[in-house]
């Protein structure tokens, strides 16, 4: 970032735009904040230091990485040259933290949810290096829900869509501990009495932190056997080529604590010859993919292995409530390719948030913190995976008791359905590299390889000035690429 008028009004804007990070931190920090900002604005080598973390400028949380990186030569393995991270501002690189939640850091949220916008969206209709063609094919937006653990407190409507009392009784209903179970509230969606349970005692802790620890498993026996079986037997009865029915799925975090399942179905027909993804035979269409995914998830469960706490194992299956609606192109349909993928991506960055509970890991001296088995209702789901984790056969249920038993990526897809994350990183890698900086010069066509030799040496800014600085010129960056992509959409619509 060379100096000029621009750079020059993003330092004096910073102190201004960054209010909500002053907001966030004490009274005793807030000065430190803008002293620490007002030398680093005031230093020589502010320009070259707002060029160097322009990368991570945005993150929270960035990575310090320390070390020197060497220039070889593709042909002759030659040493070109070698660069010291001591001689960059700070002695170090900036990179961002990466990490998807919102609550931990909104920029690379932001960066990893458009990135799943894409993935997501590509499978629907191609792009990305995935065929367009895609397009043309049967597609369907499922919602796959878990079973009740217990009665809980929710929004509830009536069959016009009224808002209804949550659980009204004409007289009481006493549960086995003596607590009524009636609720004649109308709950309004986003209360924070919203999934929990009607009597903790009643409710099953226990069964619902196995069934989050064993989606999975439910998940493969569902897809990957029950309904590649059913269209294997449906394509040898009808006497036509083999299909496969792709799939993306993000896993969401209800209010009660459970998880369930949003995914995208796309039914591919494979080439006999090459066994690559075709179109599939026209005698196969979205009322099929409906009727397998429907008999799939009907006739799949299986029970756990034993537990000393549940000696015959917890039986695992799916809810009976399953919403299958198909996925059309066209604006004015009621589920579209760009609604579907904005409303996965949204719930990617998002966790176990709508529990109230953002810890991280957890371990023997931090459990305590967030774990009672007469707590809160979250608190005895963090407790009853921690518990039940004691056994060593169930012991990755404490490796992920602060996700409420849940593991693994909340993103995964078939290896058919669409682009990696990994192809989408690396073009916007190359993009800043060749589009987004000035072009290398005196590279005579020669091929340079670039070696990084650097360990990590901590994470955070060095100060809270930094911080403020780095995050408001990032945050004037994004506003001046939002509205030049305004622009040029007017443009567009106008004919220009």
């Amino acid at each position: 970032m060379a100096p000029g008028t621009g750079v020059s009004a993003e330092l004096t804007h910073a102190f201004t735009v960054s209010r909500s990070l002053d907001d966030a931190l004490g009274a005793g920090s807030r000065g430190s904040a803008t002293r620490t900002a007002i030398e680093r604005a005031a230093s020589s080598d502010v320009f070259d230091w707002l060029a160097h973390v322009r990368s991570a400028a945005g993150c929270s949380n960035p990575i310090r990485l320390a070390g020197s990186i060497d220039r070889i030569d593709a042909a002759t393995g030659a040493l070109l040259g070698t660069t010291s991270t001591q001689d960059m501002p700070d002695g170090v690189i900036y990179k961002s933290c990466g990490n998807r939640r919102e609550t931990v850091c909104p920029h690379c949220a932001e960066i990893y949810r458009r990135d799943a916008f894409q993935l997501i969206r590509a499978g629907v209709i191609g792009g990305n290096g995935i065929d367009t063609h895609v397009s043309h094919r049967p597609a369907v937006f499922v919602t796959f829900t878990a079973p009740s653990f217990g009665l809980v407190h929710g929004p509830r409507h009536t069959a016009t869509g009224q808002p209804a009392p949550c659980r009204p009784r004409r007289t009481p209903d006493l549960c086995p501990h003596g607590v009524d179970l009636r609720c004649s509230r109308i709950h309004a969606k986003g209360e924070h009495i919203n999934g929990t349970p009607l009597c903790l005692d009643c409710y099953d802790h226990d069964g619902q932190v196995v069934w989050n620890h064993t989606a999975g498993e439910l998940w493969r026996r569902t897809i990957g056997v029950a309904l590649r079986r059913y269209f294997d037997r449906l394509t040898r009865r009808l006497g036509t080529i083999a299909v496969k029915p792709n799939c993306c799925k993000v896993a969401e975090y209800q209010a009660r604590g459970v998880i369930h399942y949003h995914a995208v179905f796309r039914l591919d027909g494979i080439d006999p010859d090459t066994g690559d993804t075709i179109d599939p035979p026209a005698e196969l269409d979205v009322i099929d993919l409906t009727d397998a995914i429907t008999y799939a998830v009907a006739g799949t469960s299986f029970t756990t292995e034993a537990h000393p706490d549940q000696p015959d194992g917890w039986r695992i299956g799916w809810g009976k409530q399953l919403d299958i609606r198909p996925i059309q192109l066209r604006g004015d349909a009621e589920i579209t390719d760009r609604l579907v993928a904005g409303y996965l991506a949204k719930y990617l960055t998002k966790s176990t948030e709508a529990t109230g509970h953002v810890s991280r890991r957890l371990n023997s001296d931090t459990i305590d913190l967030y774990a009672n088995d007469e707590g809160t209702h979250t608190e005895r789901l963090v407790w009853a995976a921690w518990w039940l984790g004691r056994v060593p056969e169930w012991r990755k249920l404490r490796r992920w008791a602060h996700m409420l038993g849940s593991g693994g990526h909340p993103l995964t897809q078939s290896r058919g359905y669409s682009v990696t994350f990994r192809i989408l990183r690396n073009k916007r890698v190359i993009w800043r590299r060749t589009v987004d900086t000035e072009p290398a010069t005196n590279t005579d066509g020669e091929t340079t390889l670039i070696v990084g030799n650097l360990t990590y040496v901590g994470t955070g800014w060095h100060t809270l000035g930094d911080a403020k600085l780095a995050n408001t010129s990032a945050a004037l960056a994004r506003s001046r690429q939002h509205a030049g992509r305004e622009d040029l959409i007017h443009e567009m619509h106008n004919g220009g």
